[in-house]
């Protein structure tokens, strides 16, 4: 009995391994968007998270939010840099969102600073 028990513990615990595993290293998509930053924080009560969004229009009537995993310290620094001005992000988005890594499935891995097609800023 004991053995069937442990059985079982171990292949959930693999399964839910290769489950998170497989999440968080095979990317849905990747890809790049550009948009006026409007907003990035860092918020949570028990699990701080980077969170960001970009207007992707004149009246911001398309936002797209993202996620900031904390060991992208580079790309977090340029974001609070690029605050207000339009940027080019580059993203990888997950199968579903790990709630100690952020509130979407958008991962961004890289920013650039780009002109403004709407008001050459």
């Amino acid at each position: 009995m004991k053995k069937v028990i442990v059985l079982i513990v171990l292949f959930i615990t693999l399964g839910l391994g290769a489950y998170f595993s497989f999440i968080y290293y095979v990317p849905y998509s990747e890809g790049v968007r550009s948009g006026e930053l409007i907003k990035i924080s860092r918020k949570g009560v028990l699990m701080k998270t980077w969170e960001g969004e970009i207007s992707q229009g004149i009246s911001g009537a398309q936002i797209f939010k993202f996620s900031i995993e904390d060991k992208e310290k580079k790309v977090i620094f340029d974001l609070q840099k690029y605050q207000g001005n339009y940027v080019k992000v580059y993203y990888k988005e997950r199968y579903k969102h790990i709630s100690w890594l952020g509130d979407t499935n958008y991962f961004i891995t890289k920013v650039e600073k780009e002109k403004s097609p709407h008001f050459g800023k």
